[in-house]
């Protein structure tokens, strides 16, 4: 199990919300009480009880286990960090870093998305690299594999007879693949996470809204920490009232290609504070949904203004569900060391340790 959930370090343009500064105010209902300061507030919910800032600023990413779940297919790690700057400025980087240009974190294609996107907006697949990874994704789609992760009223428009030619990926899959994410960006759009088709196309139906809704059930004090930004996004509450930042991409996942669909929400909150959620809301298949979540806090560290960032990332894949023991210990690792990975190469590129 080595799902690539590195790449969500790109989707964190202005992550935001929650806390500090001397006056207590109450952000929004729900939402915690502003009136910790950051190193308590970070270990009021989080796995890291202590931290020294100014040692965590001269190390690299400090990355751990999440809470353990009882639902085998989930999965969930920690990490925290301290960058130089401000959290207003870590949001602006974060926003124009990109990822596909890091061979290692394995983002083959990436695009942002209207909020009515057209088939057009998929053109990039055309131009998929000739790797074995995309190859495989082409494969399963033309023998329309059980392991897709589509419905079935989607599978049932795929057109073998659309035409050869052209790149890796031929037209008949770019089309096919076009017209599935535009319908369920569209669905997002309209009516949220809850108005996603399943995953039936092959066994028992998979709703992306009840994994993501599960995963945060299990993590109840990250949960209420969020509750706010979370309670005016569409990750299961509708359309949702916080504009999302929508995009796809077409990446790794266990040596096999996947296309995925992503929205971003961000939100600032009391003393220079922020958070930010990222969701992937759909992917073709090796996993249902990931869930990525950023905290930032103002800190000063040697005299100098720095942002202390904790970052929660939480998986639903059926490939975890049947780990045991050691293997899935083993995905622990494989996912806490992509983790470190994306955040160490976003620190070297704007100026971090």
């Amino acid at each position: 199990m080595n799902v690539e959930t590195t790449v969500r370090i790109r989707r964190v343009p202005p992550r935001l919300v929650v806390l500090a500064g001397a006056l207590c105010l109450i952000l929004n209902a729900g939402s915690k009480s502003a009136c910790a300061d950051p190193v308590s507030e970070l270990a009021s919910f989080s796995i890291f009880d202590k931290v020294d800032l100014t040692q965590l600023a001269k190390s690299d990413v400090k990355t751990a286990h999440g809470t353990p779940m009882k639902n085998s297919r989930f999965l969930a790690v920690q990490s925290c960090y301290v960058v130089p700057g401000s959290p207003a400025q870590q949001m602006e980087a974060l926003r124009r870093w990109n990822p596909s240009k890091y061979r290692e974190l394995k983002v083959f294609l990436h695009s942002d998305l209207p909020s009515n996107p057209g088939p057009a907006n998929f053109e990039k697949l055309k131009n998929a690299p000739g790797n074995a990874s995309v190859r495989s994704f082409v494969a399963a789609t033309e023998k329309l594999s059980p392991e897709l992760q589509i419905s079935k009223e989607e599978a049932k428009r795929f057109s073998p007879a659309a035409g050869g030619g052209g790149g890796v990926i031929s037209p008949a899959v770019a089309a096919f693949w076009a017209d599935v994410l535009t319908g369920r960006t569209k669905s997002f759009v309209s009516g949220g996470m809850a108005a996603q088709a399943p995953y039936d196309h092959a066994g028992p139906p998979i709703r992306a809204n009840d994994e993501v809704n599960g995963l945060l059930r299990e993590q109840g004090k990250i949960r209420q920490q969020f509750s706010g930004l979370l309670g005016a996004t569409a990750i299961g509450r509708g359309a949702g009232s916080l504009p999302a930042e929508l995009y796809w991409e077409l990446l790794d996942a266990n040596d096999h290609g996947v296309v995925t669909l992503g929205a971003s929400y961000n939100r600032g909150g009391a003393g220079g504070t922020y958070q930010s959620a990222d969701v992937l809301y759909y992917a073709s298949g090796g996993y249902y949904v990931a869930l990525t979540l950023h905290q930032l806090w103002p800190v000063t560290v040697d005299g100098k203004p720095s942002t202390l960032v904790w970052r929660g990332d939480m998986i639903s894949s059926p490939e975890l569900g049947s780990l045991r023991g050691v293997e899935r210990l083993g995905s622990e690792s494989v996912m806490m060391k992509n983790i470190t990975k994306a955040v160490t190469l976003f620190r070297r590129e704007t100026g971090g340790r």
